[in-house]
């Protein structure tokens, strides 16, 4: 049960607000800006999901740059509040198929009409976008994709036009094509986030991908889709390295665990590895997996420190780009903190170096070098020069790092999970719907200790 929920801008411009029980008092979008925004501030990173003010709990969720957030007096289950504050950010953007601060002051009356029919006096009804049809009526106001920032992950897929349909993630689940016909397509989408920890030596100490595998699906009378992996995935895990890192096949594959959507059939699961379903309209995962056995991380990262004279210290950090050249990682940021009697840094770039930023962030003190964008089999340095205010007290390296980074890298996967083939089993002979299968690995803890 919720009290209230609201959606907030990163400016901390209250977009959208709806109070179902009027038990918290007025004003606490507000306050709730102002915690989140002191924890930054603070240099303590982002506010935790989930905090407690003058008895009022808070819940939140970041999609797409917008703060979605609950509150409630009573003791309720995190998880699900969380969990929730996600499905409704989905059924928004199945409906307006753009998520941001324009399509929904746009489109304020579909949202609102979207949020009565999701809650009911705090408590929740459906989250399906499928069950929600037959109550909603207002039609959505389309928002020009080609305007829009890049929002996360599903936007880089938009980048291929050659390859992918831009309309691929801004289209609605109630929209037709003009001239009223609906285009017959379907979106499987491999999304992985990996972990990984480097020692100083640039070993491997720990590593992990967690998966998931997306539809959205845009066909006409919820025909039957079956979904075929690698013949030989494994579930549990065989406690030995099964990668070889010279293969360019997909090879085999072991996860640690996975679960399944409650649409999904298992029937041929553990024969042929098909998974057979009818996809509900908009968003939805199909399969969610986990996985902890050694694999090929995207990218080496050396650093290290030494002491150059009094005063002075000079920073060295290089990247390898372990994958194939056809292959570009974008959006990538790498950052270390330095220690907090740093004063000065002055950077030096590879000759020739084109798209590279580089900033040293004298509140928190922290370096940053981000990339606009990175090929496969390349190596990129970055050398920084640091002033300190006093001397260092003993080994300098353990004032400072660790390195960390960041990146999105279309059309690669590091666990080598692939969708062998998508059937789409059609009762009636009509024209042949498109099938787009796509993958992308993201950064979650990519870390390497200097």
């Amino acid at each position: 049960m919720i009290s209230q929920f609201f959606v907030l801008s990163q400016r901390g411009d209250n977009i959208v607000f709806r109070d179902y029980r009027y038990e918290v008092q007025k004003g606490s979008a507000e306050i709730f800006f102002r915690k989140v925004k002191f924890w930054k501030e603070n240099g303590e990173g982002d506010a935790p999901p989930i905090f407690n003010v003058d008895g009022v709990n808070y819940f939140h969720v970041k999609v797409a740059g917008l703060l979605f957030a609950a509150t409630t007096r009573v003791n309720v289950s995190s998880s699900h509040v969380l969990e929730l504050l996600q499905r409704i950010a989905r059924v928004i953007k199945d409906y307006l198929g753009v998520l941001n601060e324009d399509s929904l002051r746009k489109n304020f009356v579909l949202v609102y009409e979207l949020l009565d029919e999701v809650i009911d006096f705090g408590y929740v009804q459906t989250t399906s976008t499928e069950v929600l049809k037959s109550s909603i009526f207002n039609e959505p106001i389309m928002v020009d994709a080609a305007r829009l920032p890049s929002l996360g992950p599903a936007a880089i897929f938009m980048q291929g036009a050659k390859r992918m349909p831009g309309t691929a993630v801004t289209k609605s689940v109630v929209a037709n094509e003009p001239g009223g016909r609906k285009r017959e397509e379907i979106f499987v989408d491999i999304i992985e986030k990996i972990s990984v920890t480097f020692s100083s030596s640039g070993y491997i100490l720990t590593s992990e991908i967690d998966g998931t595998i997306q539809m959205k699906s845009y066909l006409t009378g919820n025909p039957e889709i079956r979904l075929a992996l690698n013949e030989d995935l494994s579930i549990g895990r065989s406690g030995r390295s099964i990668y070889d890192y010279s293969s360019s096949g997909s090879g085999p594959v072991v996860l640690d665990d996975c679960n399944f959507h409650e649409s999904v059939h298992l029937d041929s699961f553990d024969i042929d590895r098909t998974l057979t379903l009818i996809p509900s309209d908009g968003e939805f995962p199909v399969m969610n997996y986990r996985m902890t056995q050694e694999f090929k991380p995207p990218f080496r990262i050396n650093a290290f420190i030494e002491e150059a004279r009094p005063l002075k210290a000079e920073v060295t950090i290089k990247i390898y780009a372990e994958f194939a050249s056809s292959i570009i990682a974008n959006t990538v940021l790498v950052q270390m903190p330095l220690p907090t009697y740093t004063t000065r840094v002055s950077f030096e770039l590879e000759p020739g170096a084109a798209g590279n930023t580089t900033d040293f962030k004298e509140a928190n003190k922290k370096l940053e070098w981000g990339l606009k964008k990175i090929v496969g089999g390349s190596e990129h340095t970055l050398r920084a020069k640091l002033t300190f205010s006093q001397e260092s007290h003993g080994n300098i390296t353990k004032e400072v790092g660790p390195v960390s980074m960041t990146f999105t890298i279309p059309m690669y996967n590091a666990s080598k999970l692939q969708v062998k083939y998508l059937q789409i089993v059609k009762k009636v002979k009509t024209d042949n719907p498109y099938r787009w299968v796509r993958y992308v690995t993201q950064a979650n803890s990519y870390v390497a200790r200097l």
